[in-house]
């Protein structure tokens, strides 16, 4: 089922649950406090609380690289529930129907947190670490911040296709010579949203439909799945998939490797705090150690992915992003899954 159909369902028991919650307000003393001593103030409170509770869809892998050094600096326990993104975002909007407060803090894609926003399930927080972050990576209700970037990158098998082949615009891929080698991930609408907008829309939209009415297109669920197939040569060249994945892949001496195409579109994950967070301080620290140079963005810029903190290189440095719209996520999801799908099923090969 698609992702958007999950965001539609938690959104949808949401709004006809909300009126179970109960009305109080969470305590948002330090999470809007902006005194001196305000760093000192927000350790104490949260090693008194001394744990927090992290929704998030990150990879099991990179959790621990992640979590452990914070747990090790302030004795703080992080407890994780990791799911897939329809999976977390459905739990986060039943339990808070249900009068449940068991999460902390959330980390995943940006349109799930603008989701959450509009259910008034986060809260909003004033961070001296803002002023370090990329534009556009807090929104101006400040209820989530941007921790990381995954860009869109176009990926190719290096057995299949020769560098000097590839293309050097979505125009090139009307070449006959790309007939069933393409593929694309199948819920990469919010790409393709970004894409057309820069593009133009009409121009776009008979683009796509062209290329994949000449050449096909093979429709792969998952990211890495995608990657993975390019690497294995069952699709020589992706359209979609996220920047780390071909880089990783090719590091480990997969024939990959990959390009990009303009305009590069990036998506946002972020983070934010629990509006009813049973632990707001602890929350507020580790959400703080997510946007810190010294702390979590090092480590995901290590991991090559892109640090929305500036102070930070970019693993793509010179590369001019634009960042697809969570707001229109949510607003335009009918619009643009109709046209995508239009654009990309027809002529597809299994």
């Amino acid at each position: 089922m698609k992702l958007v159909r999950h965001l539609r369902r938690a959104v949808c028991a949401s709004a006809m649950l909300a009126a179970t919650l109960p009305a109080f307000a969470a305590d948002v003393s330090l999470l809007q406090y902006e005194g001196p001593d305000r760093a000192q103030k927000v350790e104490q409170a949260a090693k008194k609380e001394g744990t927090l509770t992290l929704y998030t869809t990150l990879v099991e892998k990179n959790l621990r690289p992640l979590i452990g050094p914070f747990e090790k600096k302030y004795g703080i326990k992080v407890n994780v529930w990791r799911a897939g993104t329809s999976r977390v975002l459905q739990r986060a909007v039943t339990e808070a129907a249900a009068g449940r407060f068991e999460a902390d803090a959330f980390h995943f894609g940006s349109p799930q947190l603008e989701a959450l926003h509009r259910e008034n399930i986060l809260q909003p927080v004033q961070s001296p670490l803002f002023s370090e972050l990329i534009e556009g990576a807090v929104p101006a209700h400040r209820e989530w911040a941007s921790t990381v970037l995954q860009v869109y990158v176009q990926a190719y098998n290096t057995d299949k296709i020769k560098k000097e082949d590839l293309p050097k615009s979505y125009e090139d891929l009307l070449d006959p010579k790309w007939k069933g080698k393409l593929g694309i991930e199948s819920e990469a609408w919010l790409w393709y949203a970004a894409v057309l907008k820069q593009m133009g829309e009409a121009k776009g939209e008979k683009l796509f439909r062209d290329i994949t009415a000449r050449n096909g297109m093979s429709q792969r669920y998952g990211y890495s799945l995608l990657n993975n197939m390019v690497a294995a040569g069952e699709v020589p060249l992706g359209l979609t998939v996220y920047s780390h994945m071909p880089k990783a892949a090719k590091e480990k001496g997969a024939p990959i490797d990959w390009f990009v195409l303009q305009p590069v579109i990036a998506r946002a994950n972020g983070i934010g705090i629990a509006r009813h967070a049973p632990h707001p301080n602890a929350a507020l620290l580790f959400y703080e150690y997510m946007l810190s140079a010294d702390g979590a963005q090092k480590l995901f810029a290590d991991m090559d992915y892109v640090p929305a903190n500036r102070k930070l290189p970019s693993p793509l440095p010179d590369m001019r992003l634009v960042l697809a719209d969570p707001v229109a996520a949510l607003d335009e999801v009918d619009k643009w899954e109709a046209s995508f799908d239009a654009a990309f099923t027809q002529g597809q090969r299994p």
